[in-house]
């Protein structure tokens, strides 16, 4: 892991081109930007990385996370991986993570791995395994999610969607209650087996990664998330404070990591 820098949190601005971007003519062909969302999220999570990154000249797509099981989860990016020519630079978020993890191990364009308030399993790890010991997910189930079931689901499986006064107060904790609310209303339900299946793969192991920390995250514990970034010999930005979505209240941060990791990305 190498030495840590550290992003002041500041209030919440319109996502713009920021730190290397865009990255100095090189005469390479640029990569595209795939950006994969979490639990209890969707694609608009990305909305403020996608304007900044297509301002400073990139392809951005934020593609649509199952949030079934891992294993077909990232068969489902790995496929969307396929359909883009030319270098690839895969984002996660929070069980993206995982996700990315899996889908890039047999996608030889995918040059670089992001990692934002992530999950980093190894092999035969499960992300509920890596929320950390402070994390709010370690309470009684019924104190934090409603559960429904779904249509074909495995034996014992069912959706959950995290209560109001989680959503607020744990993962959306740094935006404006209005707002916190409304994401609330319109989360995506995660089904159990999302994070109850084994890793099959560690993509990490052969991709040069980047970590963004919030030290503010109360989902995944900053701890954890060290911990996971050091193993995977990440570069490492710390962004003091933030939350869980710290994505959606300081995109221009989380940009500026992604820009990183593109400016990595050499022609072969």
């Amino acid at each position: 892991m190498t030495t840590l820098t550290v992003a002041v949190a500041t209030p919440p601005t319109t996502a713009r081109a920021s730190g290397p971007l865009p990255c100095p003519s090189s005469g390479t062909t640029k990569p595209t930007i795939v950006l994969v969302h979490g639990a209890w999220a969707d694609t608009s999570s990305w909305n403020g990385e996608v304007d900044a990154l297509r301002r400073a000249g990139y392809t951005a797509r934020a593609i649509a996370n199952p949030l079934r099981n891992l294993g077909d989860d990232a068969a489902t990016v790995a496929d969307f991986l396929k359909t883009v020519s030319g270098p690839i630079v895969l984002v996660g978020h929070s069980y993206g993570g995982s996700v990315i993890t899996n889908a890039a191990a047999n996608a030889p364009n995918v040059k670089a791995l992001v990692y934002v308030d992530a999950a980093v399993p190894d092999t035969g790890e499960t992300t509920a395994q890596l929320s950390g010991s402070g994390s709010a997910l370690n309470g009684d189930p019924d104190s934090l999610y409603d559960k429904a079931s779904y249509s074909n689901a495995p034996q014992g499986a069912s959706d959950l969607y995290l209560k109001q006064d989680v959503f607020v107060g744990s993962f959306a904790s740094d935006l404006p209650r209005d707002t916190a609310v409304r994401l609330w209303a319109s989360q995506r339900a995660a089904s159990t087996s999302a994070f109850q299946t084994p890793s099959r793969a560690a993509a990490w192991k052969k991709i040069p990664s980047w970590y963004f920390v919030s030290t503010g995250d109360r989902i995944i514990t900053p701890a954890s998330q060290l911990s996971m970034a050091r193993r995977a010999g990440s570069k490492v930005t710390k962004f003091a404070g933030g939350s869980h979505l710290t994505l959606v209240s300081h995109p221009d941060a989380v940009t500026s990591v992604i820009g990183s990791a593109i400016c990595s990305v050499k022609a072969d």
